[in-house]
């Protein structure tokens, strides 16, 4: 891995200041480096990649001065649109880095979810007439490489790419537990499955969640053939929820979302204040981070997403539920009620470390669900 603080402070001394963007495993190093060196005025995480692109535009209009904006390269389509419209050269003109962790690089071993993407990556930046360079694990590489691209943006007054591959922006861990609420994630997906009925169709967000309920029920001796694991896509796990419960109004579907995911297209909850749909539960997740990236914080719990989800046409029971017994009265109320319903389950930050890697047949798993789903008509 490169010197953070060397690759930290050569952007600075090049007059780039300030950050924005989605957290990333493989920029692990990086966004961990920024949320201890940066203030958080300065390091601005995002809701989603294009989200990022736009603040960046907004922080040049109004000084002048170019920014950094990062993300994982499956985030690379939210920010297509603002890159195209909004910054390029023929547009706006707005100059920035864009510092992309390259998840799925052709040659390499990853999921696959990550292999379209990683094959693209290039591609894309160059669609979009980005240049771009891949960074290697060399610091003074890497600093050539830096100087070239804020020079370059600057000169041509248009993004530029650094294209990070696993290892190079690495880092450790934060040290993320905490005790603020009770119960973790996996115990507050343990209880949904234990009060909830047997033939209930599960949405499982990206990340811990798709994880944690795929070992829950092998754990429990359960078929799996009711779950829906969202293992790519963050944020639009309650939009396929939403897409089964509304074609198919006999069988109860719970999401498990979390607040990081769901913020990334908050939009998405605004659909039910069109649809009457009291087989549809979302659950969210909330831990207030961007845990399975490394454990920046997100504003999961600074904001009311219950009132929210009111306003969005859900039952809620008016507060979020913090303790295994508020969450299964929560879910007797809800279940009785004629509407779509929401509950903000505010759980403790924490991994489960021992839990294996997430290694099953996607196709398998897909044609399980549809089958069970058939044959219920």
């Amino acid at each position: 891995m490169i010197n953070q603080e060397r690759f930290l402070h050569t952007l600075q001394s090049e007059g780039v200041k300030f950050f924005t963007g989605v957290p990333d495993s493989y920029l692990n190093g990086f966004c961990n480096h920024l949320l201890g060196n940066v203030s958080p005025d300065e390091n601005v995480i995002a809701v989603n990649e294009g989200n990022a692109i736009g603040i960046a535009a907004g922080h040049y209009f109004a000084t002048q001065e170019m920014s950094l904006v990062y993300m994982q390269n499956s985030g690379m389509g939210n920010a297509v649109n603002p890159l195209a419209s909004l910054v390029d050269e023929h547009v706006y003109a707005v100059p920035m880095l864009l510092l992309i962790g390259w998840r799925g690089q052709p040659g390499t071993r990853d999921w696959a979810q990550h292999e379209l993407q990683g094959e693209i990556t290039p591609g894309l930046l160059e669609l979009m007439h980005i240049p771009y360079v891949v960074l290697t694990d060399n610091d003074e590489e890497v600093n050539t490489a830096l100087k070239h691209a804020v020079a370059e943006a600057k000169r041509n007054r248009k993004p530029y790419g650094l294209i990070a591959p696993k290892g190079v922006m690495a880092g450790e861990k934060l040290n993320n537990k905490d005790q603020v609420y009770p119960m973790s994630r996996e115990e507050a997906i343990e209880v949904v499955l234990d009060h909830m009925a047997d033939d209930t169709v599960y949405s499982a967000t990206t990340g811990r969640a798709t994880r944690e309920l795929f070992f829950l029920r092998e754990r429990r001796q359960e078929s799996k053939k009711n779950d829906f694991l969202n293992v790519g896509s963050m944020g639009h796990a309650s939009s396929v929820a939403f897409g089964i419960a509304l074609a198919k109004p006999e069988r109860n579907v719970v999401c498990f979302d979390g607040d990081s995911a769901a913020m990334m297209h908050l939009g998405a909850m605004t659909m039910l204040s069109k649809y009457n749909l009291p087989n549809f539960m979302h659950i969210l997740l909330n831990n207030g981070a961007h845990e399975s990236v490394g454990g920046q914080p997100s504003a999961g719990h600074l904001i009311e997403f219950t009132k929210i989800a009111e306003s969005c046409g859900y039952n809620t029971v008016s507060r979020p539920v913090t303790t295994r017994e508020e969450l299964i009265q929560a879910i007797d109320i809800l279940t009785k009620k004629p509407l779509a319903s929401f509950i903000d389950v505010r759980i403790h930050k924490g991994l489960r470390w021992k839990l294996p890697p997430l290694d099953f047949s996607h196709r398998k798993a897909i044609d399980n669900l549809t089958e069970e789903l058939k044959q219920k008509d």
